[in-house]
């Protein structure tokens, strides 16, 4: 009650003076802007606030005062009786364990289960987070895991235990529509056998499907609760109503269809172009939902990509889209065939024309913050990437400040190291980042996944005025059917392999 969260030189507390409760069997939703103060409201309840916060109201856990922060009680509470699903998938999984061991610390720490026991209640709690042929899955590590299928991984290692508290911060973000359903069917079966949930979302369709309540936050505020329905259907504040209407859902492209294009050289072109997969690290991870070295994740693709339109690309978790972008980008090397960029054969290239041909391309990750440099600020992600764009040192500064406006980072947060900004503000850093070198073709994957409904209009509309301004070709990965529909040209789906027109 009362809960107020503040950071040493900032203006205004991060949350300020929020109040709730959440019941057994209960879900309440937190939604709102990035950056106004969900994700610290529930790290608050679990006692994981970093030092530098400073915290004042009171915290309570099953009617008794929370421990404090530090305190060795919450070793005993943690992973048994409450529980974090966090945002970020690859910074909260260990790259060198095993799921079976990474899944199952909570039985190990908490001696639920003997050792003989513990692989199949992990395999079990993987396959009720929908990962697939869960058995099989056991002896991999995280970093041969796609975002989706790590995703499903931290929400199996939350609930393996059988938490009576679960704070779930953006459980969905990285997963297609029919995964997402299922983390939240696993999160619906927690909440009817008497789990609280604290559901941290900007994705309405999933608040809907699960939440009682909803608190709408702002700058640190709650604006309006109530009820879901009344909440989400007959919205009180203004604030509430902007965020519903951002949603990109029923929107189509209003823009040049193919027959309508000009007659333009491509910038990209794949052909009959076939991959394995080899176990490497994805642009952030690998995405293969198979073990095997010799197995081939894309077969025979052919993709033309022309300036001024977006290519969408969809499919399931682990169909192999990062695959095919790690391709793209040089990254992945295909078993056969041809990558050309504005025609010229990246493979048959000689090395400086290839440094060349690469400077075309940019790319946004799903999951930016292990492709910033440790303890590195806003301002040096940027400063960094202009010097690499070749922009003289004189004008970095002011250029770094244009390009943190455009994706709506306030100037306050350019001094911010890249850890203490939010999920939704990585990502609009990542863009910024990507937007240095002018490129002719973004390689966009997930880009707003991890954005509430207003910034991530605002993102997709600052996309929108980049390609239009420059020409800009875009290859846009995302799990989002609507902002799919929104951005594209033309959308190609990957299934088994192989990529067909939708």
């Amino acid at each position: 009650s009362n809960l107020t969260v503040s950071f040493l030189g900032s203006e205004r507390p991060a949350v300020d003076g929020v109040s709730l409760a959440v019941h057994s069997g209960e879900c309440v939703a937190l939604v709102g802007e990035s950056g106004s103060g969900k994700t610290l409201t529930g790290r608050a309840v679990l006692g994981m606030l970093p030092r530098a916060a400073t915290v004042t109201g009171r915290v309570e856990l099953f009617d008794e005062d929370a421990p404090s922060r530090g305190s060795a009680a919450w070793q005993v509470i943690r992973g048994a009786q409450v529980a974090l699903i966090p945002q970020d998938a690859l910074g909260s999984l260990d790259p060198l364990r095993r799921l079976q061991h990474e899944v199952g610390d909570a039985l190990r720490l908490h001696r639920i289960g003997t050792r003989g026991e513990r692989p199949a209640r992990v395999a079990a709690a993987l396959g009720a987070a929908g990962m697939p042929d869960p058995a099989s899955q056991l002896r991999r590590r995280s970093d041969q895991l796609s975002g989706g299928l790590r995703q499903r991984a931290l929400v199996a290692s939350a609930l393996i235990a059988e938490p009576e508290l679960i704070v779930a911060d953006e459980p969905t973000t990285a997963l297609d529509a029919t995964h997402r359903a299922g983390v939240i069917a696993a999160l619906a079966e927690r909440k009817r056998a008497g789990a609280g949930v604290l559901l941290i979302s900007h994705d309405l369709d999933s608040v809907r499907g699960i939440a009682d309540r909803v608190l709408v936050m702002r700058n640190g505020h709650v604006v309006e609760q109530g009820d879901t329905e009344t909440v989400l259907t007959h919205p009180a504040h203004g604030f509430t109503r902007e965020l519903i209407a951002a949603s990109p859902k029923g929107k189509s492209r209003e823009r040049a269809r193919e027959h309508e294009r000009p007659n333009t050289a491509p910038i990209l072109q794949l052909r009959e172009v076939s991959a394995g997969y080899h176990g490497t690290r994805s642009i952030s991870s690998a995405d293969s939902a198979g073990s095997n070295s010799g197995h081939h994740v894309l077969q025979h693709i052919d993709l033309d990509v022309h300036p001024n339109e977006t290519v969408g690309l969809v499919g399931e978790s682990g169909a192999g889209k990062t695959t095919l972008l790690r391709v793209m980008l040089g990254l992945h090397p295909a078993s056969s065939g041809e990558v050309l960029i504005n025609g010229v054969d990246r493979n048959a290239a000689s090395r400086r024309t290839r440094a060349k041909l690469q400077q075309h391309l940019a790319f946004v990750p799903q999951d930016p913050l292990d492709s910033f440099k440790p303890g590195a600020t806003a301002g040096t992600v940027l400063r960094d990437a202009l010097r690499a764009a070749g922009t003289p040192r004189h004008e970095r500064k002011r250029a770094a400040e244009k390009l943190a406006s455009e994706v709506d980072l306030h100037a306050g947060l350019i001094a911010r190291p890249v850890w203490a900004l939010s999920g939704g503000q990585r990502q609009r850093l990542a863009i910024a980042r990507a937007l240095a070198k002018q490129p002719t073709l973004l390689v966009l994957d997930e880009p707003v996944s991890a954005l509430d409904q207003t910034v991530q209009a605002t993102v997709l509309d600052l996309l929108n005025r980049v390609q239009l301004r420059h020409g800009t070709a875009m290859i846009l990965v995302s799990h989002d059917t609507d902002v799919i529909r929104m951005m594209s040209d033309r959308v190609f789906r990957l299934e088994s392999g192989a990529l067909r027109a939708e």
